[in-house]
């Protein structure tokens, strides 16, 4: 899996769900093969692209007349930018647009952006006539190596994150790396949480690559010679195929690409999904988190702990709860976002724990006084 590409040809990634299987198509410029693709797999349907304003600014166009020149009648849909637009009003917003389109159950919608697109799109597009079907266009680097994949769509509530979703897989996903050249630094840095995660819980090798390579994943492909990012994507992506078709619905193993999450949601809850702490950071501080509480627990040593938080620190991310902007959440806040968690179980605590690099497990039941004690020490020392 260390393999680094040398062509500059698409990367197909097959997600294996039977009946429901789809791929995952990677590469620089594959934005244009978009009414192509659409077309093969649905012919003479119709799509509504679902784009933040944002996003629009960049790619909309493009994606438009990737549509339109395959023959692919569209509309577009469009929503504020960030996490906030993961609500009620603006999902039902959505889903009455899509209505107001005209769409079918044989159309299907399209989410061009980030997380929060997809996220969005596709849970309108589960919800809408009963379920129609959704093709993923991730626009950031989180979306295209994680939460474009899997079929997890939601919303969110002001009990916590995606409390309200359903799962319903995409019929494809274009992941154009090209497009990462346009965003923000700090929102590509956030992503890469996600892609050093995959490393860390299991797979040793790639995370070695990663500490070696993620200057050039950050620098992309605008070199012929550079297909690292490329490369970083599609290791991620099959990483969680693999994950997904074995575990569609979360009932195992597919917890473990939660690494970081249950300590990242509390602390991203608590600073009210705001700029203040983007997603991608707050999973990394939850990632750092995670291999420290690990470590209170005796699993890990203190080496790979640190050797965890130095490479995310390299990249500027947030390993420390000082890191984060403004005055920290209490421990009782914390504890309580924690609690609504989505892998709580009859009131016991799940956390995805490591016994080193690359060697995530699932542990189903943690005191919440540990956890409690751990995040006391934590927000002293902040």
């Amino acid at each position: 899996m260390t393999a680094q590409p040398r062509a500059s040809e698409p990367i197909v990634v097959p997600v294996a769900l039977g009946a429901r299987a789809y791929d995952i198509v990677i590469g620089r410029g594959v934005l244009g093969s978009l009414g192509q693709r659409i077309r093969a797999l649905r012919p003479g349907a119709r799509a509504a692209i679902v784009t933040d304003e944002a996003v629009a600014k960049h790619h909309l166009a493009a994606a438009e007349a990737a549509l339109k020149s395959a023959g692919v009648d569209c509309t577009a849909i469009r929503v504020p930018p960030g996490e906030t637009s993961k609500n009620y009003a603006t999902f039902d917003a959505v889903c009455e647009a899509i209505l107001d389109s005209r769409i079918e159950r044989g159309d299907l919608v399209v989410a061009l952006g980030g997380g929060v697109i997809g996220d969005l799109a596709g849970f309108a597009a589960a919800c809408v006539r009963r379920g129609i079907d959704y093709v993923q266009v991730p626009t950031t680097l989180l979306a295209q190596v994680d939460s474009s994949v899997g079929g997890k769509t939601g919303i969110n509530s002001p009990h916590g994150k995606n409390l309200i979703g359903a799962f319903h897989q995409p019929v494809l996903v274009v992941a154009d790396t090209a497009l990462l050249d346009t965003l923000p630094k700090r929102e590509f840095r956030a992503g890469y949480a996600e892609v050093a995660k995959y490393g860390l819980l299991g797979d040793a090798a790639f995370f070695a690559w990663l500490e070696k390579n993620w200057q050039d994943v950050f620098a992309g492909g605008q070199s012929s010679a550079n297909f690292a990012r490329e490369h970083a994507i599609a290791v991620c992506c099959r990483g969680k195929a693999g994950i997904v078709a074995r575990d569609e619905r979360e009932t195992g193993e597919r917890a473990l690409l939660n690494l970081g999450h249950t300590f990242g949601h509390a602390f991203e809850a608590a600073a009210g999904f705001s700029d203040r702490l983007l997603h991608g950071e707050a999973v990394a501080l939850g990632i750092a988190l995670a291999f420290e509480f690990s470590a209170r627990r005796k699993l890990i040593s203190a080496a790979d702990v640190a050797r965890a938080s130095a490479h995310l620190a390299a990249v500027g991310l947030p390993t420390h709860i000082k890191d984060v902007p403004g005055a920290p959440p209490p421990a009782d806040r914390l504890m309580d976002l924690i609690s609504q968690d989505k892998k709580v179980k009859r009131g016991r605590l799940t956390f995805i724990l490591v016994r080193g690099i690359g060697q995530a497990f699932v542990e189903n039941d943690v005191d919440p006084a540990d956890v409690r004690a751990f995040l006391t020490e934590k927000l002293a020392s902040s």
